[in-house]
């Protein structure tokens, strides 16, 4: 938890533009001070938490880590905004509460990113980013579909022993592509990209410009990081946070 309030004391300093002086004076304590909870070398009192909260305007939860957004308020998954788009036949959610949050999760946050992505002239960008979401889409479609002996494996073209190795090595390809890209280099996909205002961005700014999808996006950046950091720190599968 200490590593969560490091982190997020440190990201909203940076996104007010505000010197780690000048917060620490207006927060009443020394600048080596600050620059030690900034770097959990300390950690601090529950006082400082609050004062923290008050000063940023935003939830003790999210300083702790324990809510993405920063109300740290929660709703029930079935108050989550379904995506423009649904999968089932008659157009509504249905299953259990795991698959129907994370299915919102997921969607939502793809409308996010191809938002930023339009407002890019880069179409190798898009292309490339494209083609990585839907070879993960495909790699998970087909491990389910073969699970079953009955389903044969003529829907696909790729041969059963290449198919895992081979789509691993395209998401790969793509990724090194979009990282490309971002950088300004030019492989050979369009003139190279310079322009990356579009992607400025702050979890302020990502709640004021997606008031339905934004709770949905840092959701799912707090589950893939508590993932990728170990099982730990599992979120509860029916909650998450809602915006002010």
């Amino acid at each position: 938890m200490a590593s969560q309030f490091s982190r997020v004391i440190t990201l909203l300093r940076k996104e007010r533009g505000i010197t780690q002086k000048k917060a620490a004076e207006e927060l009443g304590v020394s600048q080596a001070l600050l620059s030690h909870y900034e770097k959990g070398i300390r950690e601090c009192g529950l006082d400082f938490v609050v004062r923290v909260a008050n000063y940023y305007d935003v939830s003790c939860d999210y300083l702790l880590g324990r809510s993405a957004e920063r109300s740290g308020l929660t709703l029930s998954v079935e108050e989550i905004p379904a995506p423009e788009a649904t999968a089932g036949k008659d157009g509504h959610y249905r299953g259990s509460v795991l698959p129907t949050l994370n299915r919102k999760l997921v969607s939502n946050s793809l409308n996010i990113l191809y938002d930023k992505l339009s407002a890019c002239p880069d179409k190798g960008l898009v292309t490339e980013v494209s083609g990585y979401l839907m070879v993960s889409v495909y790699k998970m479609f087909r491990l389910v579909y073969r699970s079953v002996r009955g389903n044969t494996d003529s829907l696909f073209s790729v041969p059963g022993a290449l198919w895992q190795g081979y789509s691993s090595a395209a998401m790969e390809m793509a990724e090194a592509n979009v990282s490309a890209i971002l950088k300004g280099e030019d492989i050979g996909k369009g003139a190279p990209l310079k322009d990356l205002s579009a992607f400025a961005m702050t979890s302020e700014s990502l709640a004021r410009d997606y008031p339905l999808y934004a709770t949905s996006l840092l959701n799912l950046i707090k589950t893939s990081e508590e993932r990728i950091a170990g099982p730990r720190a599992a979120a509860p599968a029916d909650k998450v946070a809602v915006n002010k």
